[in-house]
């Protein structure tokens, strides 16, 4: 239980959802974590406390650069440095999000909060991460999170999602390599169908939980905790040697052309 010790940790979007499971995990393994979130998340912190684990939380909106800023800042100044940023938080809007009838708010909005989220996060990360990976010798790790739909497209209507993951996925290519010789990893976490309340509420009934689920060749959604076992493996240092990289959990959707009857 101590893949993550002596590392801090930044996650975005931690409050609930993804985000939190992979808080309570990686205290769990031995992290100090940072909660970033616009929603309140001193539940999680209390959660992560009651199991022996140590947390704080921070407001932070990733939309806006001093915000992020001064997450970072509350990072190094309650933990002493920063070894993980988790670039959790994301959006996918509406039901009409096609070429046609996507309006320039949904596409401003989700770009806003999946790219530049990121940008900014990663802006003011890599310094803070730069130090402590000098002062432990370790290469420091940042996850940005992704999706399966990056690597294949979606029958479903979400073009400016799918656009706002390839960004993400890009992005996360070029800080690689910018940084692979200057303490930094940059690897993308790419989920598949996760049974959260993001996707719930556009499977609202059997049939499009049917016609969804004939596409997973495994037969069902995934669960939170495989995608935040996924976060975990990047984060510690069993990831060592691997940046650049998108690693993808989604119940073999992208390799498949049929699905078995």
């Amino acid at each position: 239980m101590n893949r993550l010790a002596g590392k801090v940790a930044l996650i975005t979007g931690a409050s609930s959802g993804l985000g939190r499971v992979g808080a309570e995990l990686f205290a769990a393994e031995g992290a100090q974590v940072v909660i970033a979130d616009l929603a309140d998340g001193d539940d999680a912190v209390e959660a992560i406390a009651a199991a022996g684990g140590e947390a704080t939380f921070v407001r932070c909106d990733v939309t806006d650069e001093q915000s992020i800023e001064a997450a970072v800042q509350h990072a190094v100044a309650t933990f002493g440095g920063l070894h993980v940023l988790y670039n959790n938080a994301g959006v996918m809007l509406g039901d009409d999000d096609n070429p046609v009838t996507t309006s320039i708010a949904t596409y401003q909005k989700t770009m806003d909060i999946n790219v530049l989220g990121v940008l900014l996060g990663c802006k003011y990360a890599i310094p803070a991460m730069q130090e402590s990976a000098a002062k432990s010798g370790e290469a420091a790790s940042i996850i940005n999170v992704a999706s399966f739909v990056a690597h294949m497209g979606a029958a479903t209507p979400q073009i400016a999602y799918t656009a706002s993951k390839g960004a993400v996925l890009a992005m996360t290519r070029e800080i690689a390599v910018i940084y692979a010789r200057q303490g930094i990893r940059a690897n993308a976490l790419c989920p598949g169908p996760i049974m959260t309340p993001l996707l719930a509420k556009f499977l609202s009934d059997d049939a499009k939980r049917n016609r969804r689920l004939v596409h997973i060749p495994m037969g069902r959604f995934g669960e939170p905790t495989e995608i935040a076992n996924g976060a975990l493996f990047l984060a510690s240092n069993e990831s060592s040697w691997m940046t650049g990289q998108s690693l993808i959990i989604d119940g073999g959707i992208t390799a498949a052309y049929v699905t078995p009857e």
